[in-house]
């Protein structure tokens, strides 16, 4: 019985502690980091090989749609818990660059992304 009770006791101290102040949550990045300056960095006709060495490799490539790329990039902060989620689109027609969509546009600010 005393030990039954130790436990139930330990247990919700440990659940008491899941808020505790101060404690340190760490960021959670995820997918290909994508940045306002790197689709500034993008023109029409640049090849896939250019718009890979600009962006990296992309985080979804379809089978069925191979002259889209996806770039998905989600920041989980540790603090707040507050989510960013950015995604690009990249579209090729015959080799070259021809449109890119998503919360990035070429030469402005980032659009909020929906939540």
């Amino acid at each position: 019985m005393q030990t039954k009770l130790i436990a139930l006791a330990f247990s919700v101290i440990l659940a008491g502690c899941s808020g505790f102040p101060g404690v340190y949550k760490i960021d959670i990045p995820q997918g290909n980091v994508v940045t306002q300056e790197m689709v500034d960095q993008l023109r029409p006709g640049m090849t896939p090989n250019q718009v890979r060495y600009v962006l990296g490799s992309p985080l979804v490539t379809d089978t069925f749609h191979q002259n889209r790329w996806d770039y998905i990039y989600r920041k989980k902060t540790g603090k707040s818990g507050a989510i960013e989620q950015y995604r690009l689109a990249v579209f090729f027609s015959k080799g070259k660059l021809s449109s890119i969509s998503g919360n990035f546009r070429p030469g402005g600010d980032p659009a909020t992304a929906e939540q």
